[in-house]
């Protein structure tokens, strides 16, 4: 960077407090971003000390700069190609042993270094002391003792990220003794090699090449003919090393690594009576237990689920009707509604702001539930949770941290996709991360709640116990095959990570950290979802509003609403009133007015201020106000209280039905009937469809438009689920089961598409998630549909019948040999679980 500014980087394993340290140096100066072409988070801050503007980049946190995670590769890519001209390593100051080995690998890129020794007020009250002094002279650093939490080395470490730009790169050189010759060799071979960048350290090449480092040896074949005999001596070299030692020259290279990481740490650390060590033992003796820790992991992911889902989803109830005082401003603004037709620009301004709103809604949701996870995370739990699933998970190509998004997803009922395919950032497994996002909006979101409870009343009556049942985990049964087909097929060759996790020491997070990684998090998904979410939405909106009704439809429902106006002009003729309500235009003054006045009792709750509404609206136009009050009236008030109720009812029926006609008209309703000669093998007909297909932009709108379908009588009174028996008389259990089985393959509604397409950055894997589960949504539910009609089997039958048998395919799939995958090289560090 220029003269007076400085690029820093700052690096570290998860769970050392380096996003701590972060904010500590940057404060609020800082923004976050996603590093180019993938979805790991960037975080960029800046502050200043000694005359110079430091940028601070917060690399994403990693155990080592291999190319096994994406997190691994971003980490590294931007040490190599950004340059930045310091490097700062946040280490745990009571587990420095784990952290020098990162350290090693850091320092053999020839870049100043600075390493930040965090959490040393915790070392200490653990009688854990580091040499700082000696460690930094070995290392050729400085070595910072410091406190993220409490501010301690905030000035000592900004010195030293200024002084170490002079001081240079560290002075250490790891001896990999019996390799040493192999490496000055592939050294001298380097040096044939016209063009490298000056910057990349020859030894570290070397090193790299022999370790089979995947990213670099393609780069060195991109290059051309020029490398070929490289690539080929590296390669006769690495066979060399594997015949005459045993083990392969990665591993090699790793146990040298990870032994002088151990004795540098056993050389400058001293523990006298670790008590926070030993408490840690005793509590994981409890919670990774092989029978105790399943069962307290049951009951914290219940918990998890309790206050995230349920009670976070109760708070919605304080934000709604904020979200809804929006709407209604809005609609203030926008042209007013019409008699019959409202105008346009209303109509999409209107569904604007409730498809916004319906995100918007979300937010408690994701405070609460972002909260508890940064809770989760601080406590040093969420590894315990991920290294107790890990088992199970890998039979079905998933990872161990795929726990928390499945729960959230609605492992069991009532999830949601979106919190849940966010979640999945920190699983740093690709394949298990993509595989985990594609069966997400396969488990038991809310939104399609009501359709399930929908058809088990009006189908399954007597059996409501045991269809719920079914409904709430054949989902998972599903979910699991579906993501080790994946795992074996689409994903075969995507990057693997082998499950490494530190289970760092228990302690008590603060509640700054926990509240400010909850906000930001949120503040992404407000920032990130809503304004694409809306965009969509206006196409959607256009997709069931046009082409519109015929002029013959149009002709009729004006007509009948003109019948209806005059009756009631006619009506209110003789009353006092009656001549402020001669045409539609009076008339709509008069239903605007009802309307304000219901919405506002709507709001009370107590006597004393459904008086006060009472009052205010007498003041505000007693005439109007005579007509729609609720209690004693004059006889005359009454006949045009009656009138005005047939207007509003009969307005409301024709409102209803053009809505209905416009949807069978549109170009949703069209490609509805179109699609029934490839749906009607599960039993759906064009009217189903449409509702399907309304779905795609948020499930809660499939029961919505079967209302709407599904007219409802003048009479009234009937259920959405007699009028829906009533009309689809040839619509049996069966055919239920079919729909439930579709909706739990349903495509992902358009949020959580958007969120697939954000998580992946590729709008390749959002259209296959929309397509895969739309095909295997039809072919399940026409498999089902159509072989229990050939066997005579009733919708219970076909029900106990299907779970049987996706209980077996779960059970064999689970048997299969996972994908291969690559191991790391080298052991990993003591305290570490890992599997290949």
């Amino acid at each position: 960077m220029s003269e007076g500014r400085l690029r820093v980087a700052l690096a570290g394993q998860p769970n050392s407090g380096k996003s701590t340290v972060f904010n500590l140096l940057t404060g609020a100066r800082q923004h976050v971003a996603n590093y180019p072409g993938v979805t790991v988070e960037k975080k960029v801050g800046h502050f200043s000390h000694d005359g110079k503007r430091i940028e601070l980049v917060d690399l994403p946190g990693t155990y080592a700069l291999s190319t096994f995670s994406l997190e691994e590769r971003v980490a590294r890519d931007f040490l190599i190609e950004e340059r930045p001209e310091v490097v700062v390593q946040v280490a745990d100051a009571t587990t420095i042993k784990r952290h020098l080995a990162l350290f090693l690998q850091i320092a053999e890129m020839e870049r100043p270094l600075v390493l930040g020794l965090n959490k040393s007020d915790v070392a200490r009250k653990n009688n854990i002391s580091v040499d700082a002094a000696g460690l930094a002279e070995f290392l050729g650093v400085a070595v910072i003792p410091m406190s993220a939490k409490t501010g301690q080395g905030r000035t000592e470490l900004k010195q030293a990220i200024v002084r170490a730009v002079d001081r240079g790169p560290a002075k250490l050189r790891i001896d990999y003794g019996p390799l040493e010759p192999v490496i000055a060799k592939v050294e001298a071979l380097l040096m044939d090699i016209g063009g490298l960048p000056d910057h990349l350290p020859r030894r570290w090449l070397a090193v790299k090449l022999l370790e089979d480092d995947a990213v670099l040896r393609e780069q060195f074949r991109d290059r051309g003919t020029e490398t070929v005999p490289l690539l080929a001596q590296v390669e006769r070299f690495r066979e060399e090393i594997e015949k005459e030692h045993g083990k392969d020259a990665g591993e090699l290279i790793g146990m040298c690594r990870y032994r002088l990481a151990a004795a540098t740490g056993d050389k400058f650390l001293t523990a006298r009576n670790p008590r926070q060590a030993r408490l840690t033992d005793r509590i994981d003796s409890v919670l990774c237990h092989k029978v105790f820790g399943p069962l307290i992991l049951v009951g914290v992911i219940y918990l998890l689920y309790e206050l995230a889902i349920v009670q976070g989803y109760r708070l919605t109830t304080y934000t709604w009707p904020l979200l809804e005082g929006l709407k209604g401003m809005l609609s203030v603004i926008l042209p007013p509604a019409a008699y019959i037709y409202d105008p346009v620009v209303r109509s999409l301004g209107l569904w604007f702001i409730d498809s916004v709103n319906a995100l918007l809604n979300y937010i408690p949701v994701f405070l609460v539930l972002f909260s508890l996870v940064a809770f989760l995370e601080d406590v040093g739990y969420m590894p315990r949770m991920a290294f107790i699933m890990d088992r199970l998970f890998k039979r079905f190509g998933l990872h161990g941290q795929s726990t928390l998004p499945m729960v959230l997803g609605g492992v069991y009922i009532g999830g949601c996709a979106v919190p849940a395919i966010m979640s999945t950032k920190g699983i740093p497994d690709e394949r298990a991360r993509l595989a985990t996002i594609l069966i997400i909006p396969m488990l038991n979101c809310l939104a399609k709640i009501p359709l399930y409870i929908l058809l088990v009343h009006a189908y399954f009556p007597a059996h409501k116990g045991v269809a719920m049942f079914f409904v709430a985990t054949i989902s998972l049964f599903m979910a699991l095959p579906v993501a080790k087909i994946l795992s074996l097929t689409v994903l075969r060759d995507r990057d693997t990570a082998p499950f490494l996790m530190e289970m760092p020491a228990y302690h008590l997070p603060t509640i700054r950290g926990v509240l400010g990684r909850a906000v930001e998090r949120t503040w992404l998904f407000v920032k990130k979802i809503v304004t694409v979410v809306a965009a969509v939405a206006v196409v959607v909106f256009v997709l069931l509003q046009y082409p519109g009704l015929s002029a013959v439809q149009q002709d009729d429902y004006t007509g009948r609403g003109r019948a209806a106006l005059a009756r009631f002009v006619a009506a209110a003729a003789p009353t006092a009133v009656g001549e402020r309500l001669t045409d539609e235009a009076r008339v709509m003054e008069l239903i605007a007015f009802s309307e304000r006045y219901k919405d506002a009792r709507r709001r009370v709750s107590s006597t004393e201020a459904s008086e006060a509404v009472n009052a205010r609206f007498a003041q505000l136009d007693p005439g109007f106000y005579e007509i729609v009050m609720r209690g004693k009236k004059s006889p005359a008030a009454r006949q045009l209280d009656r009138a005005f109720g047939a207007l509003e009812r009969e307005r409301q029926t024709i409102r209803r039905e053009i809505r209905a006609a416009r949807i069978d008209a549109s170009f949703l309703g069209q490609i509805g009937r179109a699609l029934e000669p490839v749906t009607q093998w599960a039993g759906f007909n064009w009217r189903i469809n449409v509702s399907l297909l309304s779905a795609l932009a948020a499930k809660e709108s499939l029961v919505a438009t079967l209302g709407a379908i599904y007219q409802q009588d003048d009479e009234g009174g009937a259920s959405l689920e007699e009028r829906m028996k009533a009309t689809e008389t040839g619509f049996t259990p069966l055919h239920a089961l079919a729909l439930i089985l579709f909706m739990v393959l349903y495509p992902p509604c358009l949020a959580t598409l958007m969120t697939i397409k954000l998580q992946t950055a590729s709008y390749k894997w959002m259209l296959f998630s929309l397509g895969y589960q739309l095909g295997l949504g039809v072919v399940v539910a026409s498999l089902v549909f159509t072989g229990a009609r050939l066997l005579g089997l009733t919708g219970l039958q076909a029900m106990y019948g299907f779970f049987g048998l996706m209980v077996l395919v779960t059970v064999a799939v689970g048997c299969i040999d996972r994908a291969p995958s690559r191991a790391v090289a080298g052991a990993p560090a003591d305290g570490c679980a890992t599997r290949a």
